[in-house]
C-alpha cells in the first residue's frame, strides 16, 4: 500500500488524513503502513492542539471528577485534605479557595495536576448579611 502523506494545512487535508487512519488503524508495528499510521496521527495531534485546543478543566470540578472516579465521598476529601468537612464544602461549592497545601495533598494523594489545581476560578460570592436597626 502506497499512501501519501503531506502536511495538514486545511480542513480539507484534516478529512483525508482522518480517512487515512481509520484505514490504517490495524496496521501492524514496524510495517511501511504502521509507520504511515505514526506520522499521520503526530499530524493530527499538532493540528488539532492548534485548531481545537481543549482547555483543562476546572480546579473544582477536577476534583468531584476524581473522587467520582476513586468512588471518594466529601468525608474521604475532609480525611485527606485533613479539614472539616465544612471547609469540604466550601471548597467544592467555591466560596473558598484551595491553598498551596491543598494543591499538593490533591496532587500526591488523588494525581490531580498541580497545573489544572492551581487555575484560577471564580469564587462564588458570600452572601451579604444585613443589619436591621429597629
Amino acid at each position: 500500500m502506497n499512501i501519501k502523506i503531506k502536511p495538514i494545512k486545511t480542513e480539507q487535508d484534516y478529512k483525508e488524513a482522518l480517512e487515512k487512519v481509520s484505514k490504517l488503524m490495524s496496521a501492524k508495528i514496524n510495517t511501511p503502513e504502521g509507520d504511515a499510521l505514526d506520522v499521520l496521527t503526530t499530524l493530527i495531534e499538532v493540528y488539532e492542539a492548534k485548531h481545537y485546543p481543549i482547555d483543562p478543566p476546572d480546579p473544582i470540578e477536577a476534583i468531584k471528577f476524581r473522587l467520582d472516579q476513586e468512588n471518594l465521598s466529601r468525608n474521604d476529601l475532609a480525611t485527606i485534605l485533613k479539614v472539616e468537612r465544612g471547609r469540604v464544602s466550601e471548597i467544592l461549592s467555591k466560596k473558598r479557595a484551595l491553598s498551596i497545601n491543598m494543591i499538593r495533598v490533591l496532587y500526591q494523594k488523588l494525581r490531580i495536576s498541580p497545573e489544572v489545581l492551581m487555575r484560577t476560578y471564580p469564587l462564588a460570592k458570600k452572601a451579604s448579611t444585613l443589619k436591621i436597626r429597629g
